[in-house]
């Protein structure tokens, strides 16, 4: 996609934006072969690459520079480029003639081995004339395109893992190992295609987790149903979704009923009811049922298309381990280059006559000292932890997030729509006097059928499994604040709040024989100016809420901490419920802001879950900011570090859990290329190691590392 906004208008310039898709960006070496091409340029202003995705964000002033002169320049050096809308053009020719050279190094290989061991007639010898011709061909036709990229590399001052490999085979050659050097050639040729492979199927597996949305869609245009590309529908349009569709676009149920599955969305594995009404994204499954469905959102506006765009740049971002590493290899690899000059100069000049030896062994020194596959460690760790993250319904906002949620201690919760579902429910009726329980249910419920208060829909709900003979009521008056009043059976029935009674000089029992505390959760029944009994009302709480608190806690989450503007009798119930370790009530949103700083000094990283709008201060404060519910707020979608796309608690200890997976991933793969950097730098200078050794192993880390990531992507 390329993007271009004009700037102020006293300067007469024209800046754009464009996101180029890189064949051959497979390395960050080929990152810094691109930057040295293109930073010279005239008109580009910025530039930033994502390997894993093959991606190149390019910031330029359009009246200097255009897109097809960056295609050209980076063509000049070896790679291919074209914008990401586009589709590209296949160099068939190219492939086909990389695989012929490489089959034929092979087959030289071969004949030169064979010849030499007599096969074709001659006197078995591995210096006669017909195996080195055999082993020199190998070498010469397996080298045309690492020649071809060293050559791209030194113009722009790169000293690459293509250039290592011709100085490598060049030097074989020259001591007339030629076996060796055909060996080294072909092996290299065919590690880098096998690594290729693996990280292409890295990220065919990457962009099938966010490759969502249909291209097509059924319109109903004049009364005719006809199929239409998406970017051709208008929002007002009416859309057909029938049964087993994906939802093509963001809209409104205007008729039809269904179940959808909304998992590419939000993770939730059980179908949602959608009735006319009701919101549909794109990306998601329609069920049994036909949908009528009136656009909203199409395209880059959809859900779908934000959550992808968020991916993609939480992909482009970079965690500080992958920070460390990057630094390290820009050191490694001079480093073992200079170790390598030194180990073929300096023997020979304090004595040991061995110059061969030395130059075979520093040859050996220059092919390890490409850090590839301890760059690569890092980054495809967690762009694989990402992506499985989105599939599952989390979005987690970058690596740098993703590193703190794995140093979890601390989570603070908010209270309302987070730990309960905001939703009323009667817990406990009261009767006093010789009031009775039922009586109490009958008058309230027949107040409350007039009203559309939460509280009246709570009172209905209890009294529609508890008390089906609710009498009539007349005369009914709506109290805001308060609560209402009515006729029942020709006596006057208030069904509020102690304020309520109190303004009318009814007495209000006392707190004492409330055996539940939570007196100032009762909704009061009186009749005839007499108080008959009380309801208690508070939140429903999430049926996973103690499983999830449960969960964190075996994590090792050391304190939970609940957060609320509710009542401390109320919080207190749902704290001591569901387990929790202490609770804040009656805060305001500074109030919150500041607990949660308070919390941040009791060591190790503090996360703030809420809704992601009303606990936005807290959200900031904490060292991650969780919001619950995304997948139906933008707020939420922007302002979160990691957003949760549905209302499910137990999508937290999921994420942390596979942040950990992946700190563990990514400590892993570093220690293995680590590992067998040192391990072949020891052989190498004791002469145990070989050309060919050491490019399996250096290539073959590479295939390691990556095929250990993508154990991520099966992460649930």
């Amino acid at each position: 996609m390329a993007r271009a906004a004009v700037a102020t208008c006293d300067v007469c310039e024209l800046h754009a934006e464009a996101v180029f898709r890189v064949e051959g960006m497979d390395c960050n070496e080929e990152v810094v072969i691109l930057e040295r091409r293109l930073k010279p340029l005239p008109g580009l202003e910025a530039l930033s690459a994502d390997v894993i995705g093959q991606r190149l964000h390019v910031k330029y002033d359009a009246a200097k520079l255009t897109t097809s002169a960056m295609v050209d320049a980076v063509g000049q050096t070896g790679m291919r480029m074209w914008l990401e809308h586009e589709e590209p053009s296949v160099d068939s020719a190219d492939i086909r003639w990389r695989f012929y050279l490489m089959g034929a190094s092979g087959v030289a290989i071969v004949t030169g081995f064979l010849a030499a061991r007599g096969v074709f007639g001659a006197q078995p010898n591995l210096t006669s004339a017909l195996p080195i011709a055999c082993h020199v061909i190998a070498a010469v036709l397996g080298g045309v395109y690492p020649a071809r990229r060293a050559v791209t590399a030194l113009r722009t001052r790169t000293v690459d893992i293509n250039v290592l490999m011709v100085i490598a085979v060049a030097g074989a050659l020259a001591l007339r190992d030629w076996a060796e050097a055909s060996a080294v050639v072909f092996l290299f040729a065919l590690a880098q295609w096998l690594e290729v492979r693996t990280l292409e199927r890295a990220r065919q597996a990457i962009r099938a987790l966010l490759d969502l949305s249909p291209r097509k869609a059924i319109v109903r245009r004049r009364g005719v149903d006809e199929q239409v590309d998406v970017e051709h529908i208008a929002s007002g349009e009416l859309v057909l979704v029938r049964p087993g569709d994906k939802v093509a676009v963001d809209g409104v149920v205007e008729s039809g009923a269904s179940d959808v599955n909304e998992a590419p969305i939000t993770g939730e594995s059980l179908p949602i009811d959608k009735q006319p009404g009701d919101s549909v994204y794109a990306g998601t499954i329609n069920g049994r049922g036909a949908l009528d469905v009136r656009v909203t959102r199409i395209g880059r506006d959809t859900r779908v298309a934000r959550i992808i765009h968020l991916v993609e740049l939480a992909q482009a971002q970079r965690a500080p381990v992958q920070t460390f590493v990057d630094r390290f290899g820009r050191i490694y690899t001079p480093a073992v280059i200079a170790l390598a000059l030194i180990v073929a100069a300096v023997p020979p000049l304090v004595g040991d006559e061995s110059f061969g030896m030395w130059v075979y062994r520093a040859l050996v020194l220059l092919v390890i000292s490409c850090p590839c596959a301890l760059v690569i460690s890092t980054p495809v760790s967690f762009v694989a932890a990402l992506s499985a993250a989105a599939r599952n319904g989390v979005l987690i906002k970058g690596g740098a997030h993703l590193e703190r949620l794995a140093a979890a201690r601390i989570i603070a919760f908010d209270k309302t729509g987070t730990l309960t579902r905001a939703e009323l429910q009667v817990v406990d009726v009261i009767a006093f006097g010789a009031s009775a329980v039922r009586d109490v249910v009958r008058y309230a419920a027949a107040v409350e059928a007039r009203s559309e208060h939460p509280v009246a829909r709570a009172v209905m709900e209890y009294a529609r499994h508890t008390t089906p003979d609710v009498p009539p009521a007349a005369a009914f008056v709506s109290l805001p604040g308060l609560g209402a009043e009515a006729q029942v059976g020709g006596r006057r029935v208030i069904v509020g709040n102690a304020a309520l009674l109190e303004s009318r000089g009814i007495a209000v029992p006392p707190a004492a024989d409330d055996a539940a505390g939570v007196a100032s959760a009762r909704t009061y029944v009186a009749v005839d100016g007499t108080v008959q009994g009380a309801l208690v009302i508070t939140d429903r709480m999430r049926e996973t809420a103690r499983e999830a608190i449960d969960l964190l806690r075996a994590q090792g989450v050391r304190r939970m901490v609940m957060l609320t503007g509710d009542r401390a009798a109320s919080a207190q119930r749902i704290a001591e419920a569901i387990g929790l370790d202490e609770y804040h009530a009656g805060l305001l949103p500074d109030q919150k802001h500041a607990v949660v700083r308070g919390l941040r000094g009791r060591g190790g990283a503090v996360l703030m879950l809420g809704d992601g709008v009303n606990d936005a201060p807290a959200l900031a404060a904490a060292d991650v900011g969780i919001a619950m519910g995304a997948a139906a707020s933008d707020v939420a979608l922007e302002t979160a570090d990691v957003a949760l796309m549905s209302d499910e608690l137990l999508k937290l200890p999921y994420a942390i859990r596979l942040a950990r997976a992946t700190v563990r991933n990514v400590k892993t793969n570093v220690a293995v290329s680590l590992l067998l950097k040192a391990a072949f730098l020891a052989l190498a200078m004791t002469g145990a190691a070989t050309l060919w050794m050491a490019v399996l192993a250096d290539t073959g880390a590479s295939v390691v590392v990556v095929a250990n990531a993508l154990r991520l992507l099966r992460a649930r």
